[in-house]
C-alpha cells in the first residue's frame, strides 16, 4: 500500500507587502528640467548649436514674458501676446519673429507633445525689401589690400569662393582639393555638403599657410596633444582621426581648451570675431563708407561673378541656395551668360606680401 504524502504548511513569514510599513519606496527617476528635454530634443535631430542657442534664448524669453508661468499652462493666446510684442514694443524685423515662432513651435510640437492649432490676432513685423551690400571690385582690392595675417587669407576666400564666415572657419585640410582647385563646403547652412572654386589667387598662399599649420600641428603631437574634435559620433568610429592631418582645421586657433567630456587639451578653429575684427578695421582704414562685413565679400562674390556674364544656376550651386528665387536678388546687375566659372579674385591686383606667417 503506497504511503500518503504528508503535506507540512508552510511556517515562513509570508513576505512583507509592498504597501506595508517594511516597504522601501521605490524612487522614481527625475524628470530632466524643461529646457535640458529641449536641448536634448535639438541634438537628436543634429540641428546647429546656433539653432540650439537661439531657440533657448526665445523659450527663456517667452517664459520670462509671462512671469516664469510653465509652457504646458499656456497655448496660442500667449504665443500670439509674445510675438505681438516682439513687432510693436521691441521693434524687431520679420525674421527675428519668425525664428521667435519657430523656437515656440518647436517647443510645443517636439517637446510637450501640445499642438498648436492657428495663433489669432498677431501682430507679425513687415519684412522689407532690401538689396545686399556690395562693394565694387576696386574697393574689395583696397579691402584686401588692407588685411594681413591669417585674416587676410579668410577674406580671399570669402570673396573668391564665395564662402559664409563660419563655413571657412570651419574648413578642414581634407575639405582642399589642389589639384582639382576645389573646396568642399561640408555641414554647410541646412546641413548640406556642396563644391565650390579654390581661387588661383588664394592657392599659393594656402598652401604655405598649412606648411605652417602643419608644423604647428607635429609639435602639439610631440607634447600629447594635436587631437581636434570631430562630428557627430565619428569621434567614437574613429578614435584616432582627431590628431589625423586631414581633420585638421585650415585655420586653426593660437591657443588650446580643455575638452569638457574627455579632459584632454584640444585645438580650436579660429573664432570668427577675428575676421569680423580685421573686415572691420580695415574698412575704417581705407574709408569705405558701406557697412561691410565679412558676408558683405560673398554678396561681393556673387554680384561679380553675375556681372562676368555667369549663370545664374551655377553661381545658385556654388552659393548653396536651396531655392534660385534666393540668387535672383544679385540680378539687379545684368546677366549676359557665359562659359566656364573664374573666381572674381583672379582677376584683381592683391598682393601675396599680406600673409605672413
Amino acid at each position: 500500500m503506497e504511503t500518503a504524502k504528508i503535506y507540512r504548511p508552510n511556517r515562513e513569514r509570508p513576505a512583507a507587502s509592498p504597501s506595508g510599513p517594511t516597504a522601501k519606496p521605490t524612487s522614481s527617476p527625475q524628470k530632466p528640467k524643461l529646457l535640458d528635454q529641449v536641448r536634448q530634443a535639438i541634438r537628436t535631430r543634429h540641428l546647429s548649436p546656433h539653432t540650439e542657442q537661439a531657440y533657448i534664448g526665445w523659450i527663456k524669453r517667452f517664459i520670462f514674458f509671462h512671469n516664469k508661468r510653465h509652457p504646458a499652462e499656456m497655448a496660442e493666446a500667449e504665443i500670439g501676446n509674445f510675438l505681438s510684442s516682439l513687432a510693436t514694443d521691441a521693434k524687431v524685423s520679420a525674421s527675428t519673429q519668425n525664428q521667435a515662432l519657430n523656437a515656440l513651435l518647436f517647443l510645443y510640437h517636439e517637446v510637450l507633445d501640445k499642438k498648436i492649432g492657428l495663433i489669432q490676432g498677431v501682430v507679425r513685423a513687415k519684412r522689407p525689401s532690401r538689396l545686399p551690400v556690395v562693394l565694387t571690385k576696386e574697393e574689395v582690392q583696397r579691402l584686401l589690400n588692407s588685411i594681413s595675417g591669417t585674416p587676410w587669407l579668410m577674406a580671399m576666400l570669402l570673396y573668391g569662393a564665395g564662402l559664409r564666415l563660419m563655413e571657412c572657419c570651419r574648413l578642414r585640410v581634407k575639405d582642399i582639393d589642389f589639384s582639382r582647385n576645389q573646396i568642399v563646403v561640408r555641414a554647410g547652412k541646412g546641413n548640406k555638403d556642396r563644391y565650390t572654386m579654390l581661387p588661383a589667387g588664394a592657392k599659393e598662399p594656402l598652401l604655405r599657410h598649412l606648411q605652417a599649420v602643419k608644423r604647428q600641428h607635429e609639435e602639439d603631437l610631440k607634447q600629447g596633444q594635436g587631437r581636434v574634435s570631430l562630428p557627430d559620433a565619428l569621434e567614437r568610429k574613429y578614435p584616432n582621426a582627431g590628431k589625423e592631418w586631414g581633420w585638421q582645421w585650415v585655420f586653426p586657433a593660437t591657443s588650446h581648451y580643455d575638452d569638457r567630456v574627455t579632459g584632454e587639451r584640444r585645438r580650436h578653429h579660429l573664432h570668427e570675431s577675428v575676421l569680423q575684427k580685421a573686415v572691420k578695421d580695415a574698412r575704417l582704414k581705407v574709408g569705405i563708407a558701406k557697412p561691410a562685413g565679412p558676408h558683405t565679400l560673398r554678396h561681393s562674390f556673387a554680384t561679380h561673378v553675375l556681372e562676368d556674364g555667369y549663370d545664374i544656376r551655377t553661381v545658385q550651386e556654388l552659393l548653396g541656395h536651396n531655392d534660385v528665387s534666393t540668387t535672383m536678388i544679385y540680378t539687379h546687375v545684368l546677366n549676359r551668360g557665359g562659359r566656364g566659372v573664374r573666381s572674381p579674385l583672379d582677376g584683381l591686383a592683391v598682393g601675396v606680401a599680406q600673409l605672413r606667417p
